[in-house]
């Protein structure tokens, strides 16, 4: 890449995106990696709830998620990653924003995600999401590794409360941090907490 920044635009996807969605999460060596065919589908039936990332046109990043049918104020993310030739430059971070800023124009002000235990970057990332915006953040246990039919380790469940109206959401269109840095103490913070009731 060349010294000048190339234009960043996030926005929905489309299926033509599916495919790089699916090379990032693999590459990504980090995500469970479903079928290229879940991908596509889930551009065409969950455009709403997922966003993508390109620079100078190409896909650099994503987030896909869905709205829970029992519970519509609440959006899931069900994954996140980014490119490797994005890595540190807290693009994570603006795709969270993003999505959060179009699903609470649809009155979703709650988002979950799930997150094994060992997995640092990824509660940093939202623990960092909730600090920006004065947002609560809960960790329950979800999944036990014992509840896995295979090795897959155990996941915990986050939850991030944003404030009510999220000042009317204008607070997510305009605010444009650069995506800041991982905050050890806050996810180490985080885990010490009193453990909440079930959130399922």
């Amino acid at each position: 890449m060349s010294g000048k920044r190339e234009r960043e635009e996030i926005g929905a996807p489309s299926i033509a995106d599916g495919a790089a969605i699916w090379r990032i999460a693999r590459d990504s060596r980090a995500l469970d990696l479903n079928s290229s065919y879940a991908y596509l589908l889930w551009c065409r039936d969950f455009a709403e709830t997922s966003a993508v990332a390109r620079v100078d046109g190409e896909v650099v990043g994503f987030v896909i998620g869905f709205v829970r049918p029992r519970r519509p104020d609440t959006v899931v993310v069900w994954q996140i990653a980014v490119d490797e030739s994005q890595r540190g430059s807290g693009l994570g971070g603006r795709l969270l924003d993003h999505l959060m800023a179009r699903v609470a124009a649809q009155g979703a002000y709650h988002l979950e995600t799930t997150i094994t235990p060992g997995n640092a970057a990824s509660v940093g990332l939202f623990a960092s999401l909730a600090k920006r915006h004065d947002a609560r953040l809960r960790r329950t246990e979800l999944f036990g590794a014992e509840q896995f039919p295979d090795e897959h380790e155990a996941e915990d469940l986050y939850r991030i409360d944003f404030p009510n109206g999220m000042e009317s959401s204008e607070r997510f269109r305009h605010d444009r941090v650069r995506g800041a840095e991982l905050l050890p103490e806050l996810a180490g913070d985080i885990r010490s907490r009193d453990r909440q009731p079930d959130l399922r």
